[in-house]
């Protein structure tokens, strides 16, 4: 999956001394495509590139005329070879995910990255980090990412964090990780929330601060933190040790598919801590972070002499039914 940010959606309304133009844009806004199409057409052969991007936006939409991809293409070219920032990123863009052609979607994002576009220069480094267009450069790739995150764009943020987390393209440096991490979580990016709360529980020992970031990310439904929290309520660091809450987190994340919080949802019901003792559940959980990857066959050694056959099979069957519920018969 690409995860290059699309079309901007936005009518470029172009400051010409042209009653024509806002004809134009006033019909558009009215609903009246055609209308509009009709104005800005007459605008675009004279050369006018707000009307050229206008009408490329019309025909990627579908507004007034049929959609056409090489109309789409065709007006933003106009309008780009002039400078149009917004249609060289949307040219970028088609020639990236419509063309397939990375060298030309590279080269438009380019024009657009140098004018300041934070999309443009957000997915120029992205290209960068894959080799996509161009050779892979991490040096590059942060280059443009910390364009884009010192506008406030906030996955070129994260993704700045992550490179000074690792020392991918920049020097390893914890202290600006965390830096750009916080102005994406502030910003609610979970993953950054995530980033920042891993950082704070095993890099700074600050477990308030981490349980502050988890809480954070797990509230938008960040499995990881979710998983994390549960840890953390089950240790009692950065908060009261609270063995309900742990299974509260935890099952929050096994029905995401997180496999280690099904094995550690396996092993609260196998102990009893938090809940209840249930040998089935604890197989079932049990089993079902097998099927995802994570080493249960100790777990199983220990649990299945203290289960009768029929307790298994049970168990089995209750594993096929919430796996096939998508973990939402999981009773």
């Amino acid at each position: 999956m690409r995860y290059i940010i699309g079309v901007a959606l936005i009518l470029f309304a172009f400051v010409v001394q042209s009653a024509d133009f806002n004809k134009g844009l006033d019909a558009y806004n009215k609903g009246d495509f055609k209308a509009a199409y009709k104005e800005w057409y007459l605008l675009s052969e004279q050369g006018f590139a707000g009307a050229q991007y206008n009408l490329g936006f019309m025909y990627n939409r579908g507004e007034g005329v049929l959609k056409d991809d090489k109309q789409t293409v065709h007006w933003w070219r106009q309008a780009a070879e002039q400078g149009h920032a917004d249609a060289q990123y949307n040219l970028g863009f088609m020639y990236d995910s419509v063309l397939q052609d990375d060298k030309q979607a590279v080269h438009w994002w380019r024009q657009a990255a140098e004018q300041g576009h934070t999309l443009a220069q957000y997915n120029l480094g992205l290209m960068y980090s894959r080799g996509e267009g161009v050779l892979k450069d991490d040096k590059q790739a942060v280059h443009w990412w910390r364009q884009a995150a010192e506008q406030g764009y906030t996955d070129a943020q994260y993704n700045l964090g992550k490179g000074y987390d690792y020392g991918k393209g920049v020097l390893q440096d914890y202290k600006q990780a965390v830096n750009w991490y916080r102005k994406a979580a502030d910003q609610g990016n979970a993953a950054a929330q995530y980033n920042l709360g891993f950082m704070y529980q095993s890099v700074l020992q600050d477990y308030k601060q981490a349980v502050n970031w988890h809480r954070q990310a797990a509230d938008q439904g960040h499995a990881g933190s979710q998983l994390f929290l549960g840890l953390l309520y089950a240790d009692g660091n950065g908060v009261l040790q609270d063995y309900k809450q742990a299974v509260n987190w935890y099952r929050k994340a096994a029905v995401q598919g997180n496999a280690t919080a099904q094995y550690n949802l396996g092993f609260t019901y196998a102990t009893g801590q938090g809940v209840l003792k249930n040998y089935k559940q604890a197989y079932m959980w049990f089993n079902l972070a097998r099927y995802n990857g994570y080493d249960t066959k100790k777990s199983f050694d220990i649990l299945t002499p203290e289960m009768t056959s029929k307790s298994i099979n049970k168990a089995q069957s209750m594993s096929s039914v919430c796996l096939e519920s998508n973990y939402k018969n999981c009773g």
